[in-house]
Order: C-alpha cells, then sequence, then structure tokens
C-alpha cells in the first residue's frame, strides 16, 4: 500500500515523465545519428577504394598496353615485376587485396602474398567480367566463409579507347563495422549515463516543486500546532514562490495578530496584577473564577476562586441578584474586621457581564479601599464642627454681651467697661483663631514660601527665652538655655522657626506649675540635622492623646485649655511648618512628669552652610 502510495506522488510522476521523454528523444536521435554515420563511412570507405582503384589503373594503363604490343618473355617479366611493385606499395587499405588483371582476366599482380598463387589464373567474377567490358561501376559486398563483410570493387584498365585490363580490389569492412558496433557502444552508454543524469536531474527538478508543497504542508501543519517561528523558504519568482510568498505573509500577519491578543491579554493581565483597586471576577452562577492579587489582599485571602460573592463580601442572593439586574444600586459597602480594633470599609462596585442573547454571563467586581477617604471625610466633618464650636461660643459671648449692654449695662460705667472688655477679649480671640486658620491654609496650598537666611541657634534660642522672661517669672519658672559647642547656625525661615518655638515655650509656661523648669536645647545629629527641644515639667499629657496631639483643634482638656486662650492650631501649625523645612517634630511625656517636644531640622538645604 505503501508503494503504491509512493508511486501516486508529484515527484515519481514527474520523474518517470522525465526520463520517459529523455529516452524517447535519445532513441530516436540515435537511429538516426547511427544510421547517418555507417552512411558516411560506408560512403568514405568506398570512395577511398575508388580512388584507390583510379589511381592504379591510371598507372598500369600504359604498362598493359605496352605489354599487349611486346610479347617477349624479358618484357613480361618486367611488367609483371613492376605491377606486383606498384599494388604492394601504392595501395593503402588495410587487409584488403587487389589485383591487376590483363584483357583476358587472368590475375598478373596481386597485393596478398598469400594469393600470389593466382598469378596467371583467371578470375571469373561477375564484377571482373563486367570490368572488362569496359562498365565502370562495379562494387558489390560480399560475406565469405568466415563471416567477415567485404567490398568488391572493379575498375575496367582503358588505354584510349580500349579496354586493356582491369582492377579488382577487395577489401573487409570488419574495421568500419567496428568504428560503428563503437559508435553504438558509445552511444548506448552515453544514453544510459544520459537517463542516469536525467534520472538525478528529474529527481532535483522533482524536489524544486515537491519540496516547496512539503515545506508549505509542514509549516501549515505548524501554525495549525501555534508555531510561527519557521517561514517557507522562497526558491524563486515562480507560481509556487508567489505561494511561499504570500503563505509566509499569512503566517506573519496571523503571528502578529495572535501575537497583539497576546499582548492585549498580559496587559490586562499586568493591569489586573498591578491595580490598585481590587478586582474579582465571577460566572454566571456568582461563583469567583478570576482575582488579582490587591483583591486577596483587601480580603485578607489567599485564595477566593471558587467562593461564591455572597460568602465573599456577606450578601444574600436576592441582593447580589438585584445588584446584577439592576434593581439596587450597584455599590454597597463592605466592612472588613481586621486584628486590630479598627476596620476597613471597602466599596464594591458590581456591574454584569452581558453575552449577546445570552443573558448575564458573569460579574465583575471592582473592591475600593475607602477606610482612609472616610476617615478623611470624617476629619474634615470634625474640622467644620470644631471650626464652628471655636467660632460659635465667642459669637455668643459677644452677642450675650452686646445685648445686656443694650438692655441697660452700658449706664452702670463699671459693668460696662467689664463688659467691652470681654467682648474685646473674645474679639481677639477670634481673630486670633482666623489668623491661624488662614496661615494653616497656607501651609497647606503651599502658598507660605520659605525665606531661608542663615541663623545663629544660640542666639535664636536666647530670644525666644528672652520673650517670654516676663511670664517665666510671675509664675517662677526657672529657664535655661542648653546649645552644644559644635552648632553655631542653621538655613532656614527665621520668623516662621520663631513662630514654633514661641508656641511649643507657650505651651511650656501654659502647663507647667509655679516654681517649675523648663529647658531650652539644641544639640547635633547625624546626619547632618540639628535637634531643638523644648523639655518642661508641667502636668503632662495621657497616653490615649499623644496620638491626637498634633490634629487640629485636639485639646487635652478643653475647657481649660479655651480659658487659656489656646486656638488648638498651635501644634498643627508647628508641625506643618516643620514638613515645610524638611524636617520633624515629636512629643514624648508622662502625666504629672512633664513634655518634651523635639523639632528635627536639617543642617544644610540648597546654598545653605553647615553648623
Amino acid at each position: 500500500m505503501n508503494g503504491i502510495r509512493f508511486f501516486r506522488t508529484i515527484q515519481v510522476k514527474l520523474i518517470i515523465i522525465y526520463v520517459l521523454l529523455i529516452l524517447i528523444a535519445m532513441q530516436l536521435i540515435g537511429v538516426y545519428f547511427i544510421s547517418t554515420m555507417k552512411t558516411s563511412l560506408t560512403s568514405t570507405f568506398t570512395n577511398n577504394m575508388n580512388e584507390q582503384a583510379n589511381l592504379l589503373s591510371k598507372l598500369s594503363a600504359q604498362t598493359l598496353s605496352n605489354r599487349l604490343d611486346k610479347t617477349g618473355t624479358t618484357d613480361e617479366n618486367s611488367t609483371e615485376e613492376y605491377l606486383r611493385v606498384l599494388v604492394s606499395s601504392l595501395f593503402s587499405i588495410s587487409e584488403a587485396e587487389i589485383q591487376i588483371l590483363d584483357a583476358s582476366g587472368k590475375v598478373l599482380a596481386t597485393s596478398m602474398q598469400a594469393h600470389q598463387s593466382y598469378i596467371g589464373k583467371k578470375n571469373t567474377s561477375l564484377a571482373v567480367s563486367r570490368a572488362l567490358q569496359g562498365i565502370r561501376d562495379n562494387e558489390e559486398e560480399i560475406i565469405d566463409e568466415d563471416g567477415l563483410r567485404k567490398k568488391i570493387i572493379a575498375k575496367p584498365i582503358v588505354d584510349g579507347e580500349k579496354t586493356v585490363g582491369a582492377i579488382y580490389l577487395v577489401a573487409s569492412m570488419k574495421e568500419l563495422y567496428s568504428t560503428v558496433d563503437r559508435i553504438n557502444r558509445i552511444f548506448m552508454s552515453g544514453m544510459l549515463f544520459a537517463l542516469g543524469l536525467t534520472g538525478v536531474l528529474g529527481i532535483l527538478l522533482a524536489h524544486t516543486i515537491t519540496n516547496p508543497i512539503k515545506a508549505l504542508t509542514r509549516q501549515a501543519a505548524a501554525v495549525a500546532e501555534g508555531r510561527f517561528d519557521q517561514q517557507v523558504p522562497v526558491l524563486g519568482n515562480d507560481e509556487i514562490g508567489r505561494l511561499s510568498e504570500v503563505f509566509n505573509d499569512m503566517t506573519m500577519r496571523l503571528r502578529d495578530a495572535l501575537s497583539a491578543t497576546e499582548e492585549e491579554k498580559e496587559k490586562i493581565s499586568s493591569i489586573l496584577a498591578n491595580m490598585s483597586d481590587g478586582v474579582v471576577a465571577a460566572d454566571e452562577r456568582g461563583v469567583v473564577i478570576i482575582t488579582n492579587r490587591r483583591a486577596q489582599e483587601m480580603l485578607r485571602r489567599e485564595d477566593c476562586q471558587g467562593i461564591r460573592l455572597t460568602d465573599l463580601f456577606g450578601m444574600d442572593e436576592a441582593q447580589l441578584t438585584g445588584l446584577q439586574k439592576g434593581n439596587e444600586p450597584s455599590a454597597i459597602l463592605y466592612h472588613l474586621e481586621t486584628d486590630g480594633d479598627e476596620e476597613e470599609l471597602m466599596r464594591v462596585t458590581l456591574t454584569p457581564i452581558h453575552r449577546r442573547d445570552q443573558g448575564i454571563s458573569g460579574t465583575i467586581a471592582v473592591l475600593q479601599d475607602v477606610t482612609e477617604q472616610e476617615r478623611l471625610e470624617q476629619s474634615r466633618r470634625e474640622f467644620v464642627a470644631n471650626v464652628s464650636h471655636e467660632l460659635r461660643t465667642p459669637l455668643t459671648t459677644i452677642k450675650s454681651y452686646a445685648e445686656a449692654l443694650d438692655d441697660g449695662a452700658m449706664d452702670e460705667r463699671e459693668l460696662g467697661q467689664r463688659f467691652v472688655g470681654v467682648i474685646r477679649n473674645e474679639t481677639e480671640r477670634m481673630i486670633r483663631l482666623v489668623t491661624d486658620l488662614l496661615h494653616l491654609s497656607r501651609l497647606d496650598s503651599n502658598q507660605a514660601p520659605l525665606r531661608r537666611q542663615q541663623t545663629n541657634v544660640p542666639d535664636m534660642l536666647e530670644e525666644v527665652a528672652d520673650r517670654f522672661s516676663f511670664q517665666l517669672r510671675k509664675k517662677a519658672i526657672k529657664a535655661s538655655v542648653r546649645v552644644e559647642d559644635a552648632i553655631t547656625s542653621i538655613w532656614l525661615d527665621r520668623d516662621q522657626i520663631d513662630q514654633v518655638l514661641d508656641n511649643l515655650v507657650s505651651n511650656a509656661i501654659k502647663y507647667t506649675l509655679d516654681g517649675g523648669r523648663i529647658e531650652i536645647a539644641a544639640r547635633r545629629l547625624e546626619p547632618a540635622s540639628v535637634a531643638i527641644s523644648v523639655k518642661d515639667t508641667g502636668i503632662g499629657i495621657p497616653k490615649r492623646d499623644l496620638g491626637r496631639i498634633f490634629d487640629r483643634f485636639y485639646r487635652v482638656d478643653k475647657a481649660r485649655s479655651r480659658n487659656m486662650g489656646g486656638t488648638g492650631l498651635g501644634l498643627s501649625i508647628a508641625r506643618e511648618i516643620v514638613k515645610a523645612h524638611g524636617g520633624s517634630i515629636a512629643l514624648d511625656s508622662e502625666l504629672n512628669e512633664g513634655t518634651t517636644v523635639t523639632v528635627i531640622l536639617p543642617v544644610q538645604v540648597g546654598g545653605g552652610e553647615s553648623a
């Protein structure tokens, strides 16, 4: 079966047709060539014999004519000797015999030693008889008893108008037919060689046709298997070469299309893997099939596949169905409890996937962590409430005292002056509050650029202590300034840092009992920074309040702080100013033992000089 299939292949068919065509052509050419060659050789052989016979006829004509006129013995012997020398020396055809005959047909001379006995005998062949009768074209071919083919030519010897004898030539054609046989063998060998070469060339020709087809077949199979890294070799500009080019172009286009699809798939996978939001995809039954890394981190799960959306987000089937059909809002808030006391809040947005004529085929859930957003929103609400409260209190007081003055308190001078003083104090307190809020707003929006200058640290701290000397003496608080020798000057905004230090020292004085101590110190930190601290022996701050001490409007003792004239924004402003300088601020306190506030500032910024 395989053999039959092999002979049905295009390659074998092409080889067989090619070889048969060459064989038929060689046979036709061979028959014509050998026939023409044989005729040419025979003609040349016959012409040579005729030329030899004609030459001998001319040379011996005079001798035979003289012999007829003179019948002496001496002359006859000399004539026979001359003729014998003539036939033996002039005739050049090998394996040939030449006889010179007289007018009666007797042999006068022969060129073969073995036939010397024929001399004096009569040659009775038909060709000789015809030649003695004056007929010139006497040729015939015979096959002797040894099977050799011979050529016989008989020519008359004419002297004037008289036939005086004849020339009889017998030449073997063995060499001629041997030459023809050699030519036949050479031709057959050449034909066999040509057929062999034709077969090889046919194979090569068939290969040039079938190999591209085989390559196309292999490439088509490779493309079907998804391998596009190979190309069909283009071996020419013919139809097969054009087909190969078109197939390669098709393969490249298909590869590019699949590469683009794979690239888009990789992009989507990369986007899903690196999204800041979590993505969960579920099938039409609501079972999770795909999640990205962020979703697993947000849900605190290593693998979400196989879990139903209702179980994952704590929903019931009716709610999920309503979300998918659009009967309910597409977003829900999901509370996730953590190991600590706090909980994380996530917004889950569900979007159904619709397939044409098949309804809902799945659901995409996008998870957004809104914990910080809610915290900021809560802070904003608290900030608005605090601002409203801080403004409402003095406004209420001003309104009350103004109404009292309007009701007749102005008539009593002392009482009226006291009411006016209260209104003035509350107004100044509101002005300070609004001023601090505007300052914070400028710091938040980067509208308060730093004006750095080279500042001597020891002088700056001494001036801070001098500014509060009256308050210190009033409460009998001992203040000291201590600066390391290695610190001289740094680059900073002197006005804003003075505001920070004033706030810290003011708070230290407010919350330090009479007879306490305050220490203002500066020390060098590595690398290239200076720490300025304000330490007091005041009432301290409870541990639970340390985490929010820098929040805006936050007070440890709200009633006492308000009575002392504070707005609750001083530490917030101090933190923003220090952050603008590229530094940090920290607070350490023990209840009833004291508080230490440390401001760390970089020594060198831009073109600043080191301390």
